[in-house]
C-alpha cells in the first residue's frame, strides 16, 4: 500500500517536472553546483591526505635529518678594534668545528636511548659504465641500517653482510633504474660495474620507488632508483674522507686531521667548514617525544661542533603536520564553499515549492474533495521537491567528477574520488529535498479544501 502510494506520487512529481523542464532546471542549480562542490572538495581532500601519507613514507613520521649548513666568513675590514677582536673569536670557533662526522652519528647513537637507528650517509655524482653501457648516478655511501629507516625493499639479492660493511669490501646495491638502464637483459647479481674509477659488484637490486617530481622538489629528496649503494667505509677508503689532508686542502688554506682539528696553513680571508658526512637520518624508537628528542641532538652537536651551528636538523613530522594543518584549513574553505551552495539551492527549491502550491491550488483542492487525506498532499509534494534535489545530485555528481579531473590536470593538484564521497552527495541532496520540502508541503496539506475550490 505504502510503495503504491509512493510510487503514485513519484509519477506525479516527474509529470511536474517534465512540463516545467527549464523551471525545474534552474531550481536543480543550486543543488548540482553545491553537490559538485562536495565531490571535489573531497576529492582534494582524499587526494592531499594521500599525498602525505606518502611523504611520511619516503621521509618516516619517526625520523629526524640532520644535514650541514656551509659556513664561509668573509674579511671585511672593520672600524673599531673590539669589532675586530670579536670577529677573531668567532673566526676561531668556526676553524675548530670538525663538520658534520661519522663521530657524530656514532654519539648519537650511543648517548640518545631513544634513538633506534642511526645512517650516516656520504654522496658523490659519478659515471657508472657496464659493457659500454653508461649512467649518470648518485654513489651513496651508508650502512647497513639505511634501507631499514628508508623503507626500501629488495627484489633481488639482499642488504650488506657484516663481513662486507666492517672490511671495506667493493660491493653495491643498485637502484631499480640503474638496473633497468645497465642489466636490462641479465640478472645483475654477481655482476661487476664501475662507478668512477673504482669497480663494484651488485650484490642487491632495490624495487622501485615511485616519487613524484612534486615531491623530489618540494621534500628535497632525490631519485632513488637512480642511485648505487656502497658501504659507508668502502666510499670513504675508495674515494677518499673529506676530513683528511689532500693537495687540494692545502691548497685551500687549510686541512683536516682524522680527529677533526683543522690547521691554517694559508689565510685567506675564507675558512670553509668541511663535512665528513652529507647527512645523517636518525630513526626514533616512537614519534612520542621527537621534538624532544631533536633538540636533545641539536645542543649535543653544538656542543661538540665547538658552539658552531653548522648544521640543521628536520624534523619531517613537523613539516608534513604544517602541510596537513594547511591543507584542513584550504578542506574547511572549500566545505563552507560548497555548503553555501547547499543553501542556496535548497532556498530555491523551497520558494519554486511555494509558487508550485500556489499555482496548484485547484489541483489540491479537487484531489482532497475526492478523497485524498493532508499526508497524500504533504507527500506528494515532499516527494517532488526531494525527486527535484535528487535530480540535481545526479547531474551534480557526474559534473563533480569532471571538475576533480579537471583540476587535477589544470592545477597539478592530485585528487582521488571515492565511494564515500558518492554516497555522502547522495545524502546531502534528499536531505536538502526533505529539510526546504517539508515547509511547502506541509502548507499545501493544512490548506481547507473547501476554500481551495472556491480560489480564483
Amino acid at each position: 500500500m505504502i510503495i503504491s502510494i509512493i510510487a503514485y506520487n513519484l509519477k506525479i512529481a516527474f509529470e511536474s517536472i517534465i512540463q516545467n523542464k527549464l523551471r525545474a532546471v534552474l531550481t536543480s542549480l543550486g543543488i548540482i553546483f553545491g553537490v559538485s562542490s562536495v565531490i571535489a572538495m573531497l576529492a582534494i581532500g582524499q587526494g592531499a591526505q594521500e599525498e602525505i601519507l606518502e611523504k611520511m613514507k619516503l621521509l618516516g613520521t619517526n625520523n629526524i635529518i640532520i644535514k650541514p649548513i656551509e659556513q664561509k666568513e668573509k674579511k671585511e675590514e672593520p672600524e673599531k678594534e673590539n669589532k675586530e677582536e670579536a670577529k677573531e673569536k668567532e673566526k676561531l670557533k668556526s676553524r675548530y668545528s670538525p663538520g658534520l662526522t661519522l663521530n657524530d652519528a656514532n654519539s648519537i647513537l650511543a648517548v640518545v636511548p631513544q634513538v633506534a637507528k642511526v645512517s650516516p650517509e656520504v654522496m658523490l655524482d659519478v659515471l657508472a659504465i657496464r659493457q659500454g653501457l653508461k649512467r649518470e648516478v648518485k654513489l651513496v655511501g651508508v650502512n647497513p641500517d639505511y634501507f631499514t629507516i628508508n623503507q626500501f625493499e629488495f627484489t633481488e639479492g639482499g642488504n650488506f653482510n657484516d663481513f662486507a660493511f666492517n672490511n671495506s669490501t667493493s660491493v653495491c646495491i643498485i637502484g631499480y633504474g640503474v638496473r633497468t638502464k645497465l642489466f636490462l637483459a641479465i640478472n645483475p647479481i654477481g655482476q661487476m660495474i664501475k662507478c668512477g674509477n673504482n669497480w663494484f659488484k651488485v650484490v642487491g637490486v632495490l624495487k622501485e620507488k615511485n616519487i613524484s617530481k612534486e615531491n623530489i622538489q618540494n621534500l628535497g629528496i632525490r631519485n632513488y632508483n637512480n642511485d648505487v649503494y656502497i658501504p659507508i667505509t668502502t666510499m670513504m677508503m675508495r674515494f677518499g674522507m673529506r676530513n683528511t689532508i689532500s693537495r687540494s686542502n692545502l691548497r685551500g688554506g687549510t686541512f683536516y686531521s682524522g680527529g677533526g682539528a683543522i690547521v691554517d696553513i694559508i689565510d685567506r680571508g675564507e675558512t670553509p667548514i668541511a663535512n665528513q658526512l652529507d647527512r645523517i637520518v636518525v630513526m626514533l624508537k616512537d614519534n612520542t617525544q621527537i621534538k624532544t628528542i631533536a633538540e636533545i641532538i641539536n645542543r649535543m652537536l653544538f656542543r661538540k661542533h665547538n658552539q658552531n651551528r653548522d648544521f640543521e636538523i628536520i624534523v619531517p613530522e613537523q613539516l608534513l603536520e604544517q602541510e596537513k594543518k594547511t591543507r584542513e584549513i584550504f578542506n574547511i574553505v572549500l566545505g563552507a564553499i560548497a555548503s553555501i551552495s547547499l543553501i542556496v539551492g535548497g532556498i530555491g527549491i523551497m520558494n519554486i515549492m511555494l509558487a508550485s502550491v500556489l499555482e496548484r491550488t485547484k489541483e489540491i483542492g479537487v484531489r482532497r474533495a475526492v478523497g485524498a487525506k493532508r499526508r497524500d498532499i504533504l507527500l506528494q509534494f515532499l516527494i517532488e521537491a526531494v525527486t527535484l534535489s535528487f535530480s540535481g545530485g545526479i547531474i551534480g555528481i557526474f559534473l563533480g567528477f569532471a571538475l576533480s579531473l579537471g583540476i587535477q590536470e589544470i592545477t597539478g593538484i592530485k585528487t582521488i574520488i571515492s565511494a564515500y564521497s558518492i554516497l555522502l552527495s547522495f545524502a546531502v541532496s534528499i536531505s536538502v529535498g526533505l529539510i526546504f520540502g517539508i515547509t511547502p508541503a506541509r502548507r499545501a496539506s493544512l490548506q481547507d479544501p473547501i476554500e481551495l475550490l472556491r480560489y480564483e
